[in-house]
């Protein structure tokens, strides 16, 4: 038995802080748990006894006569934590703590808070709460409303956490109107304790809880969080409303990986990385609530659409194919069944058009015939108001024949009066129903990504071979240096240790070994300034590319030396790098950037000069899977560049995705690395590899001091 099935499953509940007073939280819920017909015995505490809501009120929970599985605790805050021990003096094991008065108020809070957790974790309880709304349950054997929202919760499949609780009491208001329904509730508050990673471990294996939902304000533990959603996700959908989509902190960042980051961004490649279908407004995440509450997964992603009207037909037509989803292709044998019964001048092809005059049989028969058809995955039925047809009438007969048939998800764009959402409310309905076809379109893509989601495969995370003391030796000599940006040339000497590709290059000092460097690559070369005070080089003329001879070769480096004399910049020039000329126009763009929260994040995209305006850039949390990294790669626009467009040679696919793990191991084992920008990843026109051309390091200088003096150099947990 998990801890929370006292919480969730209670046979007794102890409201301590109950009342009598109207409108207080401690009236409320002692009426909401008595009108939703709470099946176990509830036991009102209040210091002056007496009879509360028709039950004997006890003084203390100590003076209740039963076991307890469940305390609600209503009482001001400083009386918390001497009801906390009276609470494990009882026996009792699960808290709500609905009282508010904790960290959200300021520093006394937060200890106040701490000392909590501290009782709840000595005494093996579990807590929801402080500062929260309560607990809900609607299965018939337990009908638990343990909390303060204006209405009775509404039975349904979700398992629903909320961070807060205004808003979940909100929202438990107007579910009926939702036409949706919970099997559980947990308003979260403070998550002192229990948190949405606990609430979603609680429900992998609920049978009551087909879909989870998420309002998220923060993820406390991001690691921990991909390692349960991934899981779960495979078996489940699971929704997310994650809100602060602020780009808060991206500014101070000194790289494109880290200036085109962010904490969203963070939490979106999060979200996708497992599996949680993420939504932006209130409104979205209940329309795809309510499509995965009646819809099964589909087995593929061919749409078909029914209509009695050629236009929202093919607006329905435009949505689909915008999705990127397929329209069926309806067979031969349909077409034939199809005609036998619709009017001539009915179009059998997809979207089926049934004209105007369609009446309540030809949707049922039609689709009757469509479900059957082995090309269709998923049905689209629309009707528009014509000849007198009651539009409530026409969703019961589709109804009707979904249920016959509930092995495909049946979808209806109902373009009528919006009393008729109104009178959906009132019956028990078995599909999600829309005003709009962009609506539907947007349900069966959510469906669609399940599928695909629940389809794809786990990745493995591979550990190449690669000479691991060098990059550190070179990254302790800046170190020691006091320096936290790594030169041009110990960047890519870094990079080149992990056995990514690099140009063939060479240093250079002074101008005899510039002449000499160039003349044993060959000719053309790039001279490219490497400095221990200018990290972006361009902006100072320090990038001379297509370098055809020794003369020319010789003229660039006289010409840089001057420039950078003139401009005070040459007493932190290293040297010159002198590297092979690689042809190429396509140039990609990777990444590490380090989210306070979420850690280090990976990014590909498209680079060199596009990379700030195009920002056609993606982004995971390292670490990445080689699914990972094949997605990041086949996520962008550019990657039509990559394939080959217009006879270009294809990129080496594997080779770049290769070049996305390598850095991700990388960033593991120096997970001291801030930045790291590899910009351009130049895709060779002759070759099709991805060749890094530059490359730019950044350290946390404290955090590199603390891993490099520690025997493990910096990849196990003592140094973070």
């Amino acid at each position: 038995m998990s801890n929370l099935d006292k919480i969730m499953k209670p046979k007794a509940i102890a409201v301590v802080g109950a009342s009598t007073k109207e409108h207080t939280i401690g009236s409320d819920i002692m009426k909401r748990l008595q009108e939703y017909k709470f099946t176990g015995n509830i036991y009102p505490v209040n210091p002056k006894g007496g009879i509360i809501e028709g039950l004997q009120a006890y003084t203390s929970v100590l003076e209740i006569p039963g076991e307890v599985d469940l305390a609600i605790i209503v009482v001001n805050s400083k009386f918390v934590l001497d009801t906390i021990d009276q609470c494990h003096q009882k026996g009792i094991k699960g808290l709500c703590i609905i009282t508010a008065g904790f960290k959200e108020t300021g520093k006394e809070g937060a200890e106040a808070e701490k000392q909590l957790l501290a009782k709840v974790r000595e005494y093996g309880m579990r807590c929801v709460g402080p500062n929260c709304l309560g607990v809900v349950n609607t299965h018939p054997e337990i009908r638990m409303d343990g909390c303060f929202a204006e209405s009775l919760p509404e039975r349904g499949n979700i398992g629903f956490v909320s961070q807060s609780g205004a808003l979940g009491g909100g929202i438990l208001n107007i579910l009926k109107d939702l036409n949706l329904g919970f099997a559980q509730f947990i308003s979260i508050g403070n998550q002192a304790d229990v948190n949405a990673e606990t609430a979603m471990e609680y429900w992998e294996d609920e049978e009551d809880v087909e879909q989870i939902l998420l309002y998220m304000e923060s993820i406390q533990n991001p690691a921990n969080f991909r390692k349960l959603a991934s899981r779960i996700s495979k078996k489940k959908p699971i929704l997310a409303l994650k809100a602060g989509r602020s780009a808060a902190g991206a500014s101070a960042a000194s790289s494109h990986t880290g200036s085109l980051a962010g904490a969203d961004k963070a939490a979106n490649a999060l979200l996708a990385q497992s599996g949680v279908i993420r939504e932006y407004s209130l409104k979205n995440l209940f329309a795809t609530a309510k499509v995965f509450a009646n819809c099964p997964i589909p087995k593929g992603d061919r749409v078909a659409i029914i209509t009695n009207s050629g236009g929202p037909g093919i607006m329905a037509t435009d949505a689909v194919c915008e999705y990127g989803m397929q329209m069926a292709q309806i067979t031969d044998a349909t077409k034939d069944k199809l005609r036998s019964f619709l009017p001539a001048a009915a179009s059998v092809k997809n979207p089926i058009d049934m004209i105007a005059s369609a009446p309540i049989e030809h949707y049922k028969e039609t689709l009757k015939t469509v479900i059957a058809d082995d090309n269709v995955d998923m049905i689209m039925v629309i009707y528009l108001p014509f000849l007198g047809l009651k539009d409530i009438d026409v969703a019961k007969a589709v109804m009707e024949i979904k249920a016959e048939y509930p092995e495909k998800p049946v979808v209806g764009v109902f373009m009528t009066k919006s009393d008729f959402f109104t009178k959906l409310s009132e019956l028990e309905v078995n599909m999600p129903f829309f005003m709009y076809a962009e609506e539907a379109a947007d349900g069966f893509n959510r469906l669609n990504q399940q599928r695909i989601w629940m389809e794809r495969p786990v990745g493995s995370i591979p550990v190449y071979d690669v000479d691991r003391e060098k990059a550190k030796h070179i990254i302790k000599q800046s170190i020691d240096e006091g320096r936290e940006q790594l030169t041009t040339r110990e960047s890519i000497d870094v990079l080149d240790a992990y056995g990514i590709r690099v140009c063939k290059s060479g240093f250079a000092t002074n101008e005899e070994e510039v002449i000499t460097v160039g003349n044993s690559i060959g000719y053309p070369v790039v001279m490219k300034m490497t400095s221990k005070t200018t990290s972006h080089k361009t902006d100072v003329g320090g990038v001379r590319v297509n370098i055809q001879s020794e003369e020319q070769l010789r003229a660039e480096y006289q010409d840089l030396i001057a420039k950078l004399t003139e401009k005070g910049l040459i007493d932190g020039l290293e040297g010159v790098i002198i590297q092979e000329m690689v042809k190429g126009n396509r140039e990609m763009v990777c990444g590490i950037a380090t989210d306070p929260q979420y850690g280090p994040m990976m990014m590909f995209g498209l680079g060199g000069v596009f990379i700030e305006v195009m920002k056609d850039v993606t982004f995971r949390i390292a670490p990445l899977t080689d699914v990972d990294a094949a997605e990041m790669i086949k996520s962008v626009k550019a990657y039509k560049l990559l394939e080959g467009a217009r006879g270009t040679t294809p990129a080496q696919m594997d080779q770049i995705q290769e070049t996305l793990l390598r850095l991700s191991q990388l960033v593991h084992d120096f997970s001291f690395i801030d930045e790291l920008d590899i910009n351009p990843l130049l895709i060779s026109e002759k070759t099709g590899e991805g060749i890094a051309v530059d490359g730019r390091i950044k350290v946390r200088m404290e955090e590199a001091k603390k891993a490099l003096t520690c025997e493990c150099g910096g990849a196990c947990t003592c140094c973070h």
